[in-house]
């Protein structure tokens, strides 16, 4: 039987490591939604261009759902960001505790 190492990685993280980390993951997931949100935009000016009915429709439709799905992510990084407010909030009351 193959055998799994016994693998503890060590990692140190400072409280204002993980502020940062969790400010960059928010912002990096904030540029996605704008680059899904753009890519949208350009298909809907490549049909407009053609004027078929019939897509526009079906392209409204499909954007729609996108941004739908889009606006939910956006309430989902608020809760986060929220969330990390609180802990900024939490580290100034609460002296360093290294």
């Amino acid at each position: 039987m193959p055998e799994i190492p016994d693998i503890k990685p060590d990692i140190d993280l400072k409280r204002e490591d993980v502020i940062s980390l969790l400010l960059a993951s928010i912002a990096l997931e904030e540029i996605s939604l704008a680059h899904i949100m753009n890519a949208e935009a350009e298909k809907i000016q490549e049909i407009l261009k053609t004027c078929k009915t019939d897509e526009l429709f079906e392209i409204n439709d499909k954007v729609d759902k996108i941004l739908m799905k889009a606006i939910k992510k956006e309430m989902l990084l608020q809760f986060k960001f929220e969330n990390v407010l609180d802990l900024i909030k939490c580290n100034k009351f609460k002296k360093y505790d290294d």
